[in-house]
């Protein structure tokens, strides 16, 4: 099921690319694997993937030790900055910075660990007040200060749209997220503003996302299938 799965994903991914210009290898699939047991893990990474998103930091220790050197793991979920050092320990890239006090433990734990941490700031482009994410005209101020004030390797944006059935429905979502990272950029924002990451869209809508600029999609329902969440 996982090679049938995975294959028919990076399929999905390199028509869409292609459709609108982009090179396929641009844009990186991150194996969504939250609930999911290590034996389906281990199936995807056989069949290489590489690249795993976690959203709980126990889940991830738990996990992280089964697998060899080489995986890369993005942490994906909603981060406490009294969890900052386990997440720096575990995580190469965080995806969801949000609030300069993550930033600040974040950017504390690399030093202290020696380890150069990359981000991504999360921005809550559908304003929703349930979900996690700088607001859009917060988010300036937000990087000036992590530029300035830590060490952190800023990759670039990620949002988590409104829910819809129609994938069509997100693409403003995207498009502004791509928008604000084009704007950054020229504010020399990001560690390297020639090359901005977006990572956006998931299983429902990643085709959309790719159309709109991602270059991270996070799929997990469609590689591993339906969890009990």
């Amino acid at each position: 099921m996982i090679h049938e799965n995975l294959a028919q994903i990076l399929m999905a991914i390199a028509q869409t690319a292609k459709k609108v210009g982009r090179n396929p290898e641009d844009i990186k699939l991150v194996a969504v694997s939250k609930m999911v047991g290590v034996d389906l893990m281990r199936q995807a990474m056989e069949n290489g993937q590489m690249l795993f998103g976690e959203n709980y930091l126990q889940e991830a220790a738990e996990k992280i030790s089964f697998f060899p050197p080489g995986i890369t793991w993005h942490f994906i979920g909603h981060l406490q900055s009294n969890k900052a050092k386990q997440a720096v320990e575990l995580f190469d890239v965080i995806e969801t910075v949000d609030r300069w006090k993550i930033a600040k433990a974040l950017d504390n734990q690399s030093k202290i660990l020696k380890k150069k941490l990359s981000i991504l700031i999360q921005i809550n482009t559908g304003r929703e007040k349930q979900k996690s994410g700088v607001l859009p005209e917060e988010a300036e101020t937000l990087l000036h200060q992590i530029a300035q004030e830590t060490d952190l390797h800023v990759l670039g944006l990620m949002t988590i749209p409104p829910f819809f059935l129609d994938p069509e429905k997100s693409r403003p979502y995207f498009r502004e997220l791509r928008e604000l990272a084009k704007r950054f950029a020229t504010l020399n924002l990001f560690a390297d503003n020639t090359h901005v990451e977006l990572s956006m869209g998931m299983s429902n809508d990643f085709a959309v996302a790719i159309e709109e600029g991602a270059t991270f999609v996070r799929v997990g329902t469609a590689l591993f299938g339906a969890r009990n969440l």
